[in-house]
């Protein structure tokens, strides 16, 4: 006998009197039972349980009534299917129990492994067996449409969904990766910006949902729209605006992810100083330890510490342009002279060091040895054009996915190659 069984029948031994506490709850949304209790649904009672932290799998099954030789053989009915492991089982999954009312152990025993899939063994005269269900997902779209007040965060959040704050976070960020090379989301909104988002959205009957891939996008930025339309090219998904040019670029236009700029390019005192002198670059207020990231391909030419700059970073990129990362906590990890980094690629960490009365990174643009300003020297040109043979097909999906943001954000069922 396995170890782990021979604990499981002490268990029972002694918590059998616990399965008379169990309620009889609602149950969940699942398929037909399996055919041994097929065609028992007009007195099949069901109720659900669940894993409490800390605790076995076996006290579960013995407040539900399997225990003793029952529990041994049906958790080795369900073991056989990998899908359950009873010695790594993660607080609170919930464990159903069907039965008949004259039953005296449950005719059926359903674990949710996971949100999409359920394990349910199966009492029958032979013994238990079990088998792992999928819960299928619906698939529709949803469009999200809003205003800019603040920021694109708050505009996401305010916009009439019934999107959970965590998904609202989620399809705020997948916006601004889309138009973070034509839209610094830190520095570019300005109150009075609208937004238009057709995303994809999967849902399951017990009602949880997931976002999938935003299909088109517009943004209303300074009264310019931008459009940004997911289209594939060789099996690869990129995203090109109304003309069929690539949103990507050869540089990013920020080196922080969707933060606030607490000091712009140009004249100002000197926090720590108080003397007034040209800002050489933009100040990014962030928390110490946010990660900073190369805004481009290139390699790394200095990284070390250089007076009121303090830990600081620069980074050659083609073209004579120079990049600068000031006030760093840190380096990531194999980040020194000569090292090729990417765009994107972490290279650093916020911090204060140097002259700073705060956590932020001071970031430079050099164009040739001379300043530049940031916004202006890396505003981003638009990106290589869709080839012609792709030019027919684009303008139908894109007519397709303008036409369903139309729709007023109703549900449209999705048909997408």
């Amino acid at each position: 006998m396995k170890p782990w069984a021979a604990r499981l029948i002490t268990y029972g031994i002694s918590g059998g009197l616990a399965a008379l506490a169990i309620a009889f709850m609602r149950p969940l949304p699942e398929r037909k039972p399996l055919a041994d209790v097929a065609g028992m649904a007009s007195s099949w009672q069901e109720r659900v349980d669940s894993v409490a932290r800390g605790e076995t799998i076996g006290k579960v099954l013995e407040r539900g009534g399997v225990s003793g030789l029952h529990m041994i053989q049906a958790l080795n009915a369900a073991t056989s299917t990998k899908a359950l492991n009873p010695k790594n089982v993660r607080s609170g999954m919930r464990i159903s129990f069907g039965a008949l009312p004259e039953d005296s152990v449950p005719r059926q025993v359903s674990f949710h492994v996971s949100i999409d899939r359920v394990l349910r063994i199966v009492r029958g005269d032979s013994g238990w067996t079990a088998r792992v269900d999928s819960i299928p997902w619906t698939t529709d779209t949803l469009v999200v449409r809003g205003e800019i007040t603040n920021n694109l965060y708050e505009g996401i959040d305010a916009a009439h969904t019934n999107l959970t704050s965590e998904t609202r976070r989620e399809l705020a960020w997948s916006v601004a990766d889309i138009f973070e090379f034509r839209i610094d989301m830190n520095r570019d909104v300005q109150e009075g910006d609208a937004f238009t988002v057709l995303v994809e959205r999967r849902q399951l009957p017990t009602g949880v949902m997931r976002l999938g891939n935003v299909l088109a996008a517009t943004f209303t930025n300074g009264g310019t729209t931008i459009e940004a339309i997911r289209h594939q090219v060789n099996g690869i998904p990129k995203y090109y605006d109304q003309n069929g040019k690539s949103l990507a670029a050869n540089f990013l236009l920020a080196p922080l992810e969707f933060r606030r700029i607490s000091s712009s390019f140009g004249g100002r005192r000197h926090p720590v100083l108080g003397i007034f002198r040209r800002h050489q670059g933009t100040d990014y207020a962030a928390g110490s330890g946010t990660q900073v990231r190369s805004i481009g391909d290139g390699m790394v030419i200095a990284a070390g510490v250089r007076g009121g700059y303090g830990n600081v970073i620069d980074v050659r990129h083609s073209n004579g342009i120079v990049t600068r990362y000031g006030h760093l906590r840190g380096f990531a990890k194999g980040v020194r002279s000569g090292t090729r980094v990417a765009m994107g690629q972490t290279i650093g960490y916020v911090g204060m060091t140097g002259l700073a009365t705060g956590p932020h990174l001071h970031f430079e643009v050099l164009v040739n040895g001379v300043a530049k300003n940031p916004r202006t020297a890396l505003q981003a040109k638009a990106g290589p054009p869709l080839p012609a043979t792709e030019r027919s097909g684009f303008d139908a999906l894109r007519l397709r996915y303008l036409a369903m943001i139309d729709q007023q954000g109703q549900r449209v069922a999705l048909n997408v190659n």
